[in-house]
């Protein structure tokens, strides 16, 4: 019954978010709340709250553990992700325990804690979002995630500190974990596909990372994180990453079915979140001030800073080691931070287009390496996405003689030897400093429909005459990207079967041997 309960309420609220153009998510909070306030009446037991709880949990590993698979960890290492995380949890701290201890009389040790709280941004929201747009691994996604990655580890710290827990000696042991790398790499390449793949990747985030780190007294979702980062350069990592999406993201939905949960609030908890929704501006505009004051041009900045602007689940954990009392305030301070970073995350492309010309006038004339403008050569053929449909087309361009360049957002996929290069797409300033003189016909081969778009549109606007070819998963994408000016859109899987054919064709006009 507690399942048919759950999976049913979260199902009608998320279709009625979307019905509203809103993020599914936003209506599992909703749903969570109401869940909270009419469980019981529609047969909710009452002890569902630690098993949804435990399933959240499994959610946030899984979640975690994708995410290291796909991250560098020489990222966290750059100055903007450390000063960033540093700087920010600093100034945030100070306010607010001014703050509190000015406007709410609490003691100086509650309010600092407090404030540390409240100075962390949700991994699972701005993960969430950055990968259902794919942009983990853009600038400003790698920025983002590098900076909570650090907050995380302070939130572990401060755990550590003042609920009384130390690591174990044993913890020691997590160092020698690189050692474990080619055996984890034997596993990947032994379980190969499917269920195998799956269950691979539940154990080594839920059982060895999670638990393995729990045991020494350290942070499972640390622990989850590090077993992905160790994988992250096996060159099956995104398949695993893709092949536990599905489970991920039905786990997940018991995370924000459970914050709603947490509690239904009274008067004074309702007037603490919406004053500290009041102020939640103020993260994303101090997080813009400091990555441009570490020179990542405005759009980077706003989107990067943008995907940070929701209070932290962490919080929640760290209120219910520490700060009891302030658990339900802060899970609908966190709750409703959601509800307002979720849609403006959505639309955040568009947001930086309409303020463009004001973002701009902060922009420093320094600029992070990532974002310094790529030289085309003598290229004629420009391909736009560098997964296996890019590097396909990519490999049959320079067979047949041609000149062809690659842009791409993911590092990992840059190469000077086959001439591909960094470049976000979707960044209109990038098109700005790109000189397509040369370029005779171009092929979209991203995921997304969007930045599709947002290519045609601006190599357009550039005076673009060139042929412009898209590849496309639904037929349905045809009809906007010719509207935005592609000449010819190629549906990917008609391809793959024409292609499979051919190669049949071929065999049957050769004699067998």
């Amino acid at each position: 019954m507690f399942e048919v309960v759950i999976l049913s309420v979260a199902f009608v609220f998320g279709i009625a978010a979307r019905q509203l153009s809103l993020p599914p998510l936003v209506g599992f909070l909703a749903a969570g709340f109401a869940l909270n306030a009419f469980g019981p009446n529609i047969g909710l037991p009452a002890d569902a709250g630690p098993l949804l709880e435990h399933l959240a949990h499994l959610g946030v590993l899984l979640l975690l553990f994708t995410i290291g698979l796909k991250l560098n960890i020489r990222s966290l290492a750059e100055p903007v992700v450390l000063g960033s995380a540093f700087i920010h949890l600093t100034i945030t701290c100070v306010l607010f325990t001014a703050g509190f201890v000015i406007f709410l009389s609490l003691p100086l040790d509650k309010a600092i804690l407090l404030a540390i709280a409240l100075s962390f941004s949700s991994t699972v929201l701005a993960a969430k979002v950055l990968e259902s747009k794919r942009e983990l691994r853009a600038l400003h996604g790698r920025i983002a995630i590098g900076i909570l990655i650090i907050q995380d580890l302070v939130a572990l710290v401060v755990l550590s500190v003042y609920g009384g827990d130390s690591p174990s000696p044993w913890a020691v042991l997590v160092f020698l974990l690189p050692l474990l790398r080619p055996v984890l790499y034997w596993l990947m390449n032994a379980a190969q596909h499917d269920e195998l793949l799956v269950l691979l990747g539940a154990v080594l985030a839920i059982a060895v990372g999670g638990m393995g780190f729990e045991a020494v007294g350290l942070s499972s979702e640390v622990g989850a994180l590090v077993m992905g980062l160790l994988l992250a350069k096996h060159p099956r990592a995104q398949e695993l990453s893709k092949a536990l999406w599905g489970v991920k993201e039905v786990l997940l939905v018991s995370f924000f079915l459970q914050i709603g949960m947490a509690g239904l609030p009274d008067k004074e908890a309702l007037v603490f979140a919406v004053i500290l929704a009041v102020l939640l501006p103020f993260k994303g505009v101090l997080f813009f001030a400091l990555l441009i004051a570490f020179r990542i041009r405005a759009r980077n900045a706003f989107l990067g800073g943008l995907s940070l602007t929701a209070y932290s689940e962490f919080g929640l954990i760290v209120a219910a080691s520490i700060l009891p009392e302030w658990l339900v305030p802060l899970a609908i301070t966190v709750a409703l931070s959601f509800v307002i970073a979720a849609p403006l995350n959505r639309i955040a492309h568009q947001l930086f287009d309409r303020w463009e010309n004001r973002l701009l006038r902060f922009e420093r004339h320094a600029r992070h390496p990532d974002e310094q403008p790529v030289d085309l050569g003598s290229a004629t053929i420009l391909v736009l996405g560098m997964g296996r449909t890019g590097n396909a087309a990519y490999d049959f361009f320079t067979d047949k003689g041609l000149s062809a360049v690659g842009i791409d957002s993911d590092p990992n996929k840059i190469s000077t030897q086959r001439h591909v290069f960094y470049g976000d797409i979707e960044d209109v300033g990038f098109w700005h400093h790109l000189d397509i003189a040369q370029i005779t016909a171009v092929t979209l081969a991203t995921p997304e429909l969007e930045s599709k778009l947002i290519a045609t549109r601006e190599l357009r606007e550039a005076g673009f005459t060139g042929h412009i070819i898209a590849g496309i998963h639904f037929q349905d994408e045809a009809d906007p990207l010719h509207a935005a000016g592609v000449d010819q859109t190629y549906l990917l899987m008609t391809g793959a079967g024409i292609g499979i054919a051919e190669k049949t064709w071929e065999c049957l006009q050769s004699p067998p041997l």
